[in-house]
């Protein structure tokens, strides 16, 4: 016997076709807003042309910020023929600082270089309103370098991690490059902090968690909290821009402790709450980053040092002689 085939009323088909219709608009708004050519890095960043002497500078200075910041990880620094800059890492693994490839929004996202990644600078000090969307300092990731710091897959991750404590409990960081220990300098802070202030002690406790290997909502790629170097304090359910308006966020915003956010900047932590997609609850390890803003903030002027403000640093200076020898 054969089974007949069901037919869809036409009431249902008229249905199916319109959410079909809506699927695919949907769609094409998405590409729209994202994917068109015109939005690319060179209108997201203020990039200055590779052949000048300002982009020349702006490179010196982002290697030694790296440098600076990954110490026992970056060995030396390569020239080719072509004129494409490498840093060296430990492993013998080269990671190229400037692909020079014009990216939207989403690409930009997905395979940032050291360029793009070091490109926007973090804010230093209060801020009273939240950043432009476009504008995350410290969000892109080079997540070549994260691997040859701080692990190249879970197993190695977690041979990495320690534990911290926070006051009334602990949590696993990773022990690699200090960030461990940068966490337990932030805490001897601000756990005194937060006996003085309910304030202080309602947007720190409790932790909503440190390490956890898992992917950013939305993206195929890992976390910050993957690699052990982020803690989420004491979340609100305005505190993310994908659970909240920018509106509920600058209210936000406004009533967090400005004091949290200075200590844990001082032991090179950055904040989500001066991103533009902004994640108040969120500090991740990135000394690069805090690095660059407290030296660096200011475009380079011509006919003055690159490395002007730094020169005095005698760790700082030994790579300056690097970097000037290789890049000659």
């Amino acid at each position: 016997m054969k089974l007949k085939r069901k037919i869809l009323p036409l009431h249902r088909k008229r249905i199916l076709f319109i959410l079909t219709f809506i699927l695919l608009t949907a769609t094409l708004v998405v590409r729209d807003i994202y994917l068109k050519p015109e939005v690319t890095t060179s209108q997201l960043f203020d990039q200055p042309n590779p052949d000048t002497p300002a982009y020349e500078a702006v490179m010196k200075r982002d290697i030694l910020c790296l440098m600076l910041a990954y110490p026992s990880y970056i060995t030396g620094i390569e020239k080719t023929d072509n004129n494409q800059v490498y840093l060296v890492m430990k492993s013998g693994r080269k990671i190229l600082y400037d692909d020079e490839k014009e990216k939207n929004t989403w690409q930009i996202s997905d395979n940032p270089d050291l360029q793009d990644m070091m490109q926007q600078i973090y804010p230093l000090g209060n801020i009273s309103t939240l950043m432009l969307s476009h504008n995350n300092p410290g969000c892109l990731r080079v997540y070549p370098l994260l691997k040859e710091v701080y692990g190249v897959n879970k197993k190695t991750i977690l041979a990495n991690l320690v534990k911290v404590s926070i006051g009334y409990k602990y949590v696993e960081f990773n022990q690699n490059n200090n960030a461990s220990m940068a966490l337990a300098s932030v805490m001897k802070e601000l756990l005194p902090l937060s006996r003085q202030s309910n304030k202080i002690y309602a947007a720190s406790f409790p932790c909503s968690g440190a390490y956890n290997y898992r992917l950013i909502g939305g993206t195929g790629r890992l976390s910050s909290h993957a690699y052990g170097i982020a803690i989420d304090l004491n979340n609100n359910k305005y505190d993310y821009w994908r659970w909240s308006t920018r509106e509920e966020g600058q209210k936000r915003l406004d009533a967090y402790p400005q004091e949290i956010p200075q200590i844990f900047e001082k032991y090179g932590f950055i904040w989500g709450g001066k991103w533009g997609n902004f994640d108040i609850m969120h500090y991740e390890y990135r000394p690069e980053i805090i690095l660059k803003a407290r030296y660096f903030s200011e475009d380079p002027i011509s006919g003055i040092p690159w490395y002007a403000g730094l020169q005095n640093d005698k760790e700082a200076w030994q790579y300056i002689w690097q970097i000037e020898n290789s890049l000659k």
